[in-house]
């Protein structure tokens, strides 16, 4: 018998249902009132089963997270596409499903994650954020993250800003 309720490992193709559900959930829960309507179901829509098949397949790596058997998040990472942040690694995404916020689920992952970046020798970590998602910016702030840059992002015919937090490798 397993006492252990939080599993943590690399998605497979069983879990792309999963995912696109935890995407959808997690997009509704950050998004709504921040992307008109419109946008945010594109964008939704466009993350279905068959886009997680195809991310599989490239080589995306992705972590999941589930509490109990119940997958409840999971995150997207590998070398950093940021290239004036410094650093090697980045976390594209790191999404829970709305219950599971609040809980240090989002921690547990989000170490899981930088350690795992660690052992690939990609020092440090970036991650960008919609500027209007403050839960997500205070999560980040929470997690040792520091504000480091803005961007912008074109969506829909609005002009979105991101935050760009860092987290420079130990001792660096």
């Amino acid at each position: 018998m397993t006492t252990d309720l939080i599993d943590l490992r690399a998605a497979r193709a069983a879990d792309c249902e999963a995912l696109a559900g935890i995407h959808s959930e997690a997009w509704l829960g950050a998004y709504r009132g921040v992307l008109h309507g419109v946008d945010l179901q594109k964008m939704i829509s466009r993350r279905g089963t068959g886009w997680w098949r195809g991310a599989l397949a490239r080589g995306v790596e992705i972590k999941i997270l589930s509490i109990a058997d119940t997958p409840a998040g999971y995150a997207t990472y590998g070398p950093c596409r940021l290239h004036r942040t410094g650093m090697d690694g980045e976390i594209y995404e790191l999404y829970l499903k709305p219950e599971y916020q609040g809980l240090g689920f989002g921690r547990t992952l989000f170490e899981s994650v930088q350690e795992t970046l660690a052992t690939r020798n990609l020092s440090g970590i970036a991650i960008q954020v919609l500027s209007e998602n403050k839960p997500a910016r205070a999560f980040y702030k929470a997690v040792g993250g520091r504000l480091a840059a803005k961007s912008w992002y074109r969506l829909g015919g609005r002009r979105l800003e991101l935050s760009i937090y860092v987290w420079p490798a130990k001792g660096g």
